[in-house]
């Protein structure tokens, strides 16, 4: 399982996603889920993926051999969005022999960046190819196990919100998901891009031993149970 959220903010984009695959108890493994591309000072465009591994490994390599050809790059960040959702589309067709179903093969991907002089936006691409874009309404975008860290984004994300601010929401989202559901671990990579900046930005990934994120997930816990104590008991009518 998968589990990796996208940001759309005022300042620019922030990215997470976890490291780990499983096919069963007995064989799990680590695996970045998390790939950027980037022309200083003309693009950068950074994609996650969840879902069948070798559908989303032959998307970014095809997509790697597409960027080395200049002439054949997306000029903004919705033909960015419709290159990876025809690739995607085309890569799960080819994997799914005659009578197997396509959603064995099926990955989920979520893409941003930001192209030249138009803002920064992110989209959510589906197996099928077609996607969404984030807006307004609709800020961040989650895939994978998304159930367990949404009701932290919908209640404290605010668009105005600082990168530092936003890292710290998406660990407490992200740990969340990790006590609910073992097959999301760490490490866990954290990407952040500064609008207007076409540039790569601060790329970080946090272990098991990684001090802030520990300390999030225990204070979390704490601030939880006090809270839930807080409130007004509950007292039968006689």
């Amino acid at each position: 399982m998968t589990y990796c959220v996208a940001l759309r903010m005022n300042k620019g984009l922030v990215f997470l996603s976890d490291t780990r695959t499983n096919a069963g108890v007995d064989n799990i493994s680590t695996f970045r889920k998390m790939f950027t591309w980037e022309d200083e000072g003309e693009r950068v465009i950074t994609m996650m993926t969840a879902g069948n591994l070798a559908t989303a490994q032959a998307v970014v390599s095809i997509l790697d051999e597409r960027t080395k050809a200049p002439a054949d790059r997306a000029p903004s960040m919705f033909q960015v969005a419709k290159l990876v959702g025809d690739t995607l589309a085309e890569v799960v067709r080819n994997s799914s022999p005659d009578g197997q179903s396509a959603d064995a093969f099926g990955a989920t991907i979520i893409i941003g960046g930001q192209i030249g002089d138009s803002p920064p936006r992110l989209f959510l691409v589906y197996p099928e190819g077609n996607f969404i874009e984030a807006s307004d309404d609709t800020s961040f975008f989650q895939i994978g196990e998304t159930k367990y860290g949404r009701p932290i984004l919908v209640r404290a994300f605010d668009p105005e919100i600082s990168f530092e601010d936003a890292v710290k929401l998406l660990l407490v989202s992200f740990d969340s998901t990790m006590k609910a559901n073992l097959s999301v671990s760490l490490p866990i990579d954290v990407q952040i891009y500064e609008a207007n900046s076409l540039k790569h930005g601060r790329d970080i990934r946090m272990g098991a031993d990684d001090e802030y994120y520990s300390m999030i997930s225990n204070s979390w816990g704490e601030a939880l149970r006090s809270t839930f104590y807080s409130l007004p008991t509950y007292t039968f009518d006689d």
